[in-house]
């Protein structure tokens, strides 16, 4: 992501589009067909000075009124008649907002990538972990068992929905951004709509209805997408460490010479992705927050939204796939402890069963009357130190309804784990059919 957003790559995107607009120009007979090729063949960001551009772009106010005078300068070395047809019938706004469609195809490519890998990693370990039972929490209690499997899936289904937001979003934000001044393309007459035509086929971008210069919920939409989907890698993150605690000791970061120690206690081994992926998750929002309160552009050109949007753009692109690399990271590497998830499902003497137990007794006595019983009797397992099994099968009105055989069974975390395998296989399903399409 850095080199999509680097100062060459800004520049070379930049010059696509002029050397494309002379191409697109040529051939609705706007320029002659002669200025093309050296135009073109100029249109090299390493045949231009950064340094100069940048103490330009300052005063101007733009780099794109910079980068016009240095490019006619070089075409003009070569092909003087060709140098006049520069930038022609063209604004700044036009090539830096074309320029940033460009980057931010190239930047899609790299988050769906990262979406996909990841996304795979979780298939696999949903696959893998579709019977491990481990306690679920609520409020941060545990509350009732459940699968490690679901909660993968749970991950994976967060990713898949921002994949789809991610196609849906290509077809708004990759469109050209032609106008000319103020919108009108009255520089090129006739031909303003024949040469807007061409230049979007050139680029491989979508053409709109109209330009956009000011209308900047496409680039709003996107920041908000990469704030959701890093806020959805933040998830994961925190459900890793969460379970990666001391105490808890669920799950575990991979293990890599020298990451996660502490430069005063030896044996600490810390969530360093965690923490980086955390870090992302918390920055992307006010990020996507700039550009929501910069949306209200004034009249035809704004002054101030739109140069806000240059440094926000790159920032959360790059901070949302370096979550992404960390979280592939992550998952695919991830230690997965079942004895630790079995020892913590019986931490609580059998409470986390207190619902089963009052769902088998509903039939019989009332939801409300069993859900009585079950509060009383997980009340003196509590008091007393006893499993919760040892209780019910002390107690008389239980056992009237419930014989110990059937109390037995309430205490196996895979029998009460309701609906779970088809919901994991529902978003495998949804999964596999995302990623054979990615594939081809």
């Amino acid at each position: 992501m850095d080199r999509v957003f680097s100062d060459s790559a800004r520049l070379q995107r930049m010059l696509d589009f002029e050397a494309a607009l002379a191409a697109a120009e040529a051939r609705a007979g706007v320029i002659p067909e002669a200025a093309v090729a050296a135009i073109a063949r100029t249109c090299q960001a390493d045949q231009f000075d950064l340094g100069d551009l940048a103490r330009k772009a300052a005063s101007a106010g733009n780099l794109a009124i910079p980068m016009v005078k240095q490019l006619t300068a070089l075409v003009e070395r070569s092909e003087r008649d060709a140098a006049r047809y520069v930038h022609w019938g063209a604004t700044s706004q036009d090539a830096i907002d074309t320029g940033l469609v460009l980057q931010v195809r190239d930047a899609l490519h790299v988050i769906e990538n990262g979406i996909n890998r990841t996304s795979t990693a979780l298939v696999k370990l949903v696959q893998q972990h579709r019977n491990t039972p481990m306690v679920a929490r609520t409020w941060m209690m545990q509350a009732v068992p459940t699968l490690f499997g679901l909660k993968l899936a749970g991950w994976l289904d967060d990713l898949l929905r921002h994949r789809g937001r991610l196609q849906e979003l290509r077809a708004r934000v990759l469109v050209l951004q032609f106008g000319g001044a103020a919108g009108t393309l009255a520089t090129l007459g006739d031909k303003g709509l024949s040469v807007a035509e061409i230049l979007a086929e050139q680029l491989r971008l979508k053409l709109p209805a109209l330009p956009w210069h000011s209308h900047r919920d496409r680039i709003a939409e996107l920041a908000a997408t990469l704030a959701l989907l890093t806020g959805s890698l933040g998830k994961i993150a925190r459900d890793v460490s969460l379970l990666a605690q001391t105490e808890v000791g669920e799950l575990a970061e991979p293990a890599v010479q020298g990451r996660g120690g502490s430069s005063t206690m030896p044996h600490k081994r810390n969530p360093v992705a965690c923490a980086a992926i955390l870090a992302a998750a918390q920055r992307a929002p006010g990020l996507a927050s700039t550009l929501l309160a910069a949306l209200p552009h004034e009249h035809e050109r704004g002054l101030g939204g739109w140069q806000a949007e240059w440094e926000v753009v790159p920032e959360i692109s790059r901070i949302t796939a370096g979550a992404l690399e960390r979280t592939a990271e992550l998952v695919e590497g991830l230690e997965v402890h079942p004895a630790a998830m079995a020892r913590n499902l019986n931490a609580t003497n059998g409470l986390i069963f207190a619902e089963a137990v009052m769902m088998a007794l509903a039939p019989q006595v009332g939801k409300a009357e069993a859900h009585r019983l079950a509060e009383a009797a997980s009340r003196r397992a509590s008091g007393s130190g006893q499993h919760l099994r040892e209780v019910l099968l002390m107690d008389a009105d239980v056992t009237a309804h419930l014989n110990p055989g059937q109390i037995e069974g309430l205490f196996d975390p895979l029998q009460y784990t309701g609906a779970a395998s088809h919901f994991m296989d529902r978003v495998l399903a949804e999964a596999q059919g995302q990623l054979k399409t990615a594939g081809e």
